[in-house]
């Protein structure tokens, strides 16, 4: 993050963003933090407001999908530290679960899904306070 609050350079974001099945999308890692929340966190809002998550929206990995894609990762950081997708995405994961990936508007909606409980979460503190 920059000096201001809540500003993502570009940069930081674009090189997180991959083409899979002929869609751009994010990681689920990598949305969770650059949204400032856990994976795991993530993916529980996510399931508990799967009605909000078209298909469009978001997908699993398949098995093949990200053998390939951590392939690519491993051949990258042999050719160049710097990589886009070695940058991106490798800090994931159990390699018994794959990834979840996020496309525009799933990205969105997971943002929108944070903003949400956020607000809930601060009325149910004043609640208390009072």
């Amino acid at each position: 993050m920059t000096g201001q609050k809540g500003i993502i350079p570009i940069g930081q974001i674009e090189q997180r963003i991959l083409l899979i099945r002929e869609q751009r999308v994010m990681l689920d890692a990598d949305l969770a933090e650059l949204y400032g929340v856990t994976r795991k966190r993530l993916n529980e809002q996510v399931k508990r407001n799967l009605r909000r998550f078209p298909e469009d929206f978001m997908f699993q990995l398949t098995t093949k999908e990200w053998a390939d894609l951590t392939s690519q990762i491993a051949m990258s950081k042999a050719q160049s530290n710097r990589s886009q997708i070695a940058t991106g995405s490798q800090r994931h994961r159990d390699p018994r679960f794959t990834p979840t990936a996020f496309t525009k508007h799933g990205a969105l909606m997971a943002r929108s899904l944070r903003r949400m409980l956020a607000a809930i979460f601060k009325v149910t503190i004043c609640d208390h306070i009072r």
